[in-house]
């Protein structure tokens, strides 16, 4: 007996110390947490319950046979973050660089089995050079093994990926089909094929860094939500997200307890839209103000920034929030803001997280370079989530809602349960200038009679009026009751039920 107790526990040092204590001092050295340091930070202390610690690859080609270590490069099991339940796995650098063989990828499959099968979230920490080259076949068996277990458990339960390191090639395809990616500035790095592969085929030069690190992928890509300094406050953040979030779509989002008033009401909104129609504001202001202790998570800040997209709480339950930003490109519409709001509507829809919209838009951004790159597609994109959406849906027009784009941006039409406009919102298929000099083109020579046209136009259409009175808005409400008309909103529409019709699944226009 004390034998085999010897024997289980030199098993279970020989583990934990991962690749040696040599290869961890160059990990600290890059400013890099071990893959069982990040977990100790991420999981509540303690609570980390750690599976196939023993677990070793198969593979006798190439001198593996007599290298051998236990856990095979890939930390697994679960835990609790703020005492709710959480499925983990952490890829070790310091094992065969977090390469992935079949034994590394069977690891993983396991705890993501599992967590579909109790309806519980799934981390992924990757810190990851790929493909393990000596198992050849069997490593790219692995990773399809992973990838259709992040498509069955897409919209079953949250998946969040963190790249704490390289990840080339297949290991870039996984965190791709989670729900959110977090990077690590000057650590992390994901794309198909590196800089070497890159100039040798392209005859292009270009850094890590440049090809796929935290800011190209956060501010150019989109591929990314949110880069930060370093893996400690990338957990932290994550913790934090990861509260906003329920365990699986069979749950309602966690309520936090508040002292903030639902009938607070901001006496500064009556202010914030500015006299002139074409001077802008920000939009995030107003959403600071509304929710909950001004708590505004805010999901790829640096993507896209025409669109504004986050969670935040009402009354301590979480909800998702859209809206223009009228301080970038006016708040038009464009290729990469719509596919950005797109995912994150579905995502809400996903997990019966309610949508708020706040919309200021004048339009979809004209040009070629949009229509060259599929702005119908894309833009439909949006138009398709918020319509299939069927969590609870509110909106407030607080300007501008021009053309298609006030159709898209959760419409009565597309089933928006409760529409509320400001005073200071302006219905119509487009601007005054513009739609007086289409419909009276005879009098263009004219600018007095243009000028007048103008204002007649403005008078009928450039107000919320036309549009409440079909019915179209629910009510015009004052800006500084905004929080207050939310809160009750929402409160009416927590047992909402409503299904699409049935179908194997749609068929978005991607």
């Amino acid at each position: 007996m004390q034998d085999i107790i010897r024997q289980l526990e030199e098993k279970r040092d020989r583990a934990r110390v991962g690749g040696g204590e040599r290869r961890i001092g160059n990990q600290h050295g890059k400013g890099k947490l071990t893959a069982r340091e990040r977990l100790e930070l991420l999981l509540d202390e303690g609570s980390f319950e750690e599976w196939d610690m023993f677990v070793e690859h198969r593979c006798v080609d190439f001198g593996m046979a007599d290298n051998r270590i236990p856990g095979d490069g890939v930390v697994t099991g679960y835990g609790t973050i703020n005492g709710r339940l959480v499925f983990v796995f952490s890829q070790d650098f310091t094992v065969f660089g977090g390469a992935l063989s079949e034994s590394h990828a069977e690891k993983i499959c396991k705890v993501m089995d599992k967590a579909l099968q109790v309806g519980a979230p799934v981390i992924g920490l990757n810190d990851s050079g790929g493909a393990r080259i000596q198992e050849g076949v069997d490593s790219l068996a692995g990773y399809a093994e992973v990838f259709q277990r992040n498509v069955e458990a897409s919209g079953v339960v949250p998946q969040l990926s963190l790249i704490m390191g390289p990840c080339a090639g297949g290991a870039v395809y996984s965190p791709a089909m989670t729900d959110f990616i977090f990077m690590v500035q000057d650590s992390s790095y994901m794309f198909v094929t590196g800089p070497e592969v890159v100039k040798t085929v392209t005859h292009e030069t270009v850094t890590s860094e440049e090809l796929g690190g935290a800011i190209t992928h956060t501010s150019k890509s989109g591929v990314a939500d949110l880069a930060f300094e370093n893996d400690v406050e990338a957990l932290q953040r994550t913790r934090q997200i990861f509260d906003f979030l329920p365990l699986s779509n069979r749950e309602q989002p966690p309520v936090r307890p508040t002292t903030d008033s639902p009938n607070r009401e901001e006496p500064s909104l009556d202010t914030l839209v500015p006299p002139s129609p074409n001077k802008p504001y920000d939009m995030k202001e107003l959403i600071e103000k509304v929710v909950d202790e001004k708590d505004f998570f805010e999901i790829q800040p640096d993507y896209a920034k025409n669109i504004i997209v986050g969670l935040a709480r009402m009354e301590g339950r979480t909800v998702g929030v859209v809206a223009n930003q009228p301080m970038v490109l006016a708040g038009c519409l464009d290729i990469d803001s719509s596919r950005k709001a797109a995912r994150f509507v579905r995502f809400c829809d996903c997990f019966n997280i309610p949508i708020v919209t706040f919309v200021d838009v004048p339009g979809f951004l004209p040009g070629t370079t949009q229509e060259y790159g599929g702005i119908i597609k894309h833009g439909a994109k949006l138009l398709y989530a918020f319509a299939e959406a069927t969590v609870p849906k509110v909106t407030v027009i607080t300007r501008k809602a021009y053309g298609g784009a006030y159709d898209v941006m959760s419409s009565k039409h597309l089933r928006g349960d409760v529409n509320y406009a400001w005073p200071t919102a302006e219905i119509a298929v487009m601007g005054p200038k513009g739609a007086v000099e289409i419909i009276f083109r005879q009098e263009a020579k004219d600018p007095e009679k243009l000028e007048e046209r103008t204002e007649e136009y403005r008078s009928k259409f450039a107000n919320p009026f036309v549009a409440a009175s079909r019915g179209f808005l629910d009510d015009v409400i004052m800006p500084h009751g905004t929080r207050r008309r939310l809160c009750r909103a929402l409160a009416m529409l927590r047992d909402k039920k409503r299904d699409n019709p049935w179908k194997k699944h749609s068929n978005i226009p991607l």
